[in-house]
C-alpha cells in the first residue's frame, strides 16, 4: 500500500484528528484515511456502504418485510 508522510502538520489540526481518532477508536492513521476520504468525497468503507443500503432498504415501501441486521445474524451462526 502507497505511504503519505506529512509534516508541518499545524498543532490544532493534529490536535483536532487526534480528538477524532480516539472518539472513534481509530488510529491516527486510520483517522488521516476517513478524514481525506471523506473530504475528497471518496466512499472508503464497506462497512457504511453496507449500513446505508440496508437503511435504504428498510425505508423502501416495497419491503413488507423486516430486515435482520447481518451481524445478529452472524453471531446466532457462530453460537449454533
Amino acid at each position: 500500500m502507497p505511504l503519505i508522510q506529512v509534516r508541518d502538520v499545524p498543532e490544532h489540526i493534529y490536535r483536532l484528528l487526534a480528538e477524532q481518532a480516539e472518539r472513534e477508536r481509530r488510529s491516527l492513521s486510520q483517522q488521516t484515511i476517513a478524514v481525506l476520504a471523506r473530504g475528497l468525497q471518496v466512499e472508503m468503507d464497506p462497512k457504511t456502504r453496507r449500513k446505508k443500503v440496508i437503511q435504504l432498504i428498510r425505508a423502501s415501501p416495497r419491503v413488507q418485510t423486516k430486515v435482520s441486521d447481518p451481524a445478529k445474524s452472524i453471531r446466532e451462526d457462530r453460537r449454533r
